[in-house]
């Protein structure tokens, strides 16, 4: 009788964590369309236009009286929104443990960014600054509610299933993304036919995001729930966000393999993030390919990213998810300095670029994430992962930072792209010399067979 008790009770406890993983899993089907559709692929180049229509003689626009290269406007709102999130992030991440009620505070983020991303429909003739700052609010959310999505990790899934959990949850946004990029490339290729100009129809497509955004952030907000923290850790004052980011550094250095990992994390997946912010800039700018060109090759990542993370999640399960990670730095840098010798005008080849992107995209985010979860200690996930977000978009401001300055010196993304492959060469170094089994050990946590 007891035992029959204790198996029902283990059964209803897996179905419950079956639909909560479910339930994770379709916040990344519902943001991973802004990601996609609007920092990747129609806000770059639109918002570029924009400032070159706003841009005086020189080709400069003056935000806040500072000249800055139109080719560079949207690099260097990337970089700002990014430089914000590093005051929000911590205080959020430390707010959510100390309170457990994470649910409130991924509400406020995720519809501030959907409200932000719908609000692009907007932009027009030369309203570069609402569009940047319509990107810097939508971009600062998103980073903030990915921070309380990701401590959800460990709540959920045992070590054992962090890995499979982790790349669902990326297979699940990157296939969003590629059905949402259908849509866009069907109403842009025939916009006539719509009785709406090129213009209207970008403008479409950057708004709906934000609605999907917000339409399909109900489904977590249902099924996901909080953790209560116990009285004796909750309470505390919340600090501003350096404050608070100097106190989880703090903590993080007495487990010293965590914070390394994390050092390695912040290098490579920087740029990560400058290849998927700045590709279609790239494309358009430099290789002059159309617009309809650009969508078909990041649709092809789409695809090709679903495959990718969830092979490269079985990889994991028999070479650890380290190796695995570093095997994709390794044709991250092939890639990307294959990139810098592409033809300009020859759609073919930078669709081969696109198909190498694609395969290590969602596989090398998706096991960075779930090998982190490894190293954080127990009651502290989402303070330790808005310093993982810094990392992931937080702080990549570096690479976006020394694109638009390597542009506007030198009048060549080329010289930009080749920039990135140093990211991942000291990533893979400075990965490569963390022993995550120990890390994992002084987290106080579990060590699966593989890591």
């Amino acid at each position: 009788m007891g035992t029959d008790t204790l198996g029902t009770a283990a059964a209803d406890e897996a179905a419950e964590r079956r639909r909560e993983q479910r339930g994770w899993y379709f916040y990344d089907w519902a943001c991973s369309v802004y990601s996609t559709s609007v920092l990747t692929v129609f806000l770059g180049p639109y918002l570029t236009e924009i400032a070159k229509t706003a841009a005086d003689a020189d080709g400069y626009v003056h935000p806040l009286g500072i000249p800055v290269s139109a080719g560079s406007f949207f690099a260097y709102a990337v970089s700002v929104s990014v430089i914000l999130s590093v005051f929000v992030m911590p205080l959020a991440g430390a707010a959510a443990d100390r309170t457990g009620r994470k649910k409130p505070l991924l509400a406020v983020a995720a519809y501030l960014g959907a409200a932000a991303t719908a609000g692009m429909f907007f932009l027009d003739g030369d309203r570069y600054l609402l569009g940047g700052f319509l990107l810097i609010v939508a971009n600062s959310s998103l980073a903030v509610s990915t921070v309380l999505y990701n401590s959800y990790l460990p709540q959920i899934a045992p070590p054992e299933e962090r890995d499979a959990v982790s790349s669902r949850g990326w297979a699940f946004g990157y296939a969003a993304g590629a059905l949402v990029l259908v849509a866009n490339l069907v109403l842009f290729l025939a916009h006539d036919s719509f009785g709406v100009s090129e213009a209207t129809a970008v403008r479409i497509c950057l708004a709906s995001a934000g609605l999907w955004w917000g339409a399909f952030t109900l489904v977590p907000l249902k099924r996901l729930r909080d953790r209560r923290t116990p009285p004796s850790e909750a309470g505390a004052p919340a600090r501003g966000g350096w404050g608070q980011l100097v106190e989880t550094v703090r903590d993080m250095r007495r487990h010293p393999h965590t914070l390394a990992f994390l050092l390695a994390y912040l290098v490579y997946n920087d740029g990560v993030q400058t290849v998927i912010s700045q590709a279609s800039v790239y494309g358009s700018e430099e290789l002059g390919l159309e617009q309809s060109t650009l969508i078909v090759a990041v649709l092809l990542v789409q695809v090709l990213a679903v495959a990718g993370a969830l092979a490269m999640g079985r990889l994991a399960r028999t070479y650890g998810a380290k190796r695995t990670i570093l095997g994709s730095l390794v044709a991250w840098t092939g890639t990307i300095g294959a990139g810098y010798f592409l033809p300009a005008g020859a759609p073919a080849w930078f669709f081969v670029l696109a198909a190498g992107i694609g395969l290590v995209l969602g596989g090398s985010q998706a096991l960075s994430r779930s090998l982190f979860s490894h190293l954080v200690p127990r009651g502290k996930e989402a303070e330790y992962f808005s310093a993982y977000e810094m990392s992931d978009r937080g702080m990549s401001w570096l690479g976006p930072m020394i694109f638009g300055l390597t542009y506007q010196l030198t009048g060549s993304y080329r010289d930009a792209i080749l920039s990135l492959v140093a990211f991942f060469v000291l990533g893979f170094v400075l990965l490569a010399r963390v022993p995550v089994r120990r890390a994992v050990e002084d987290a106080g946590n579990p060590v699966p067979d593989r890591i």
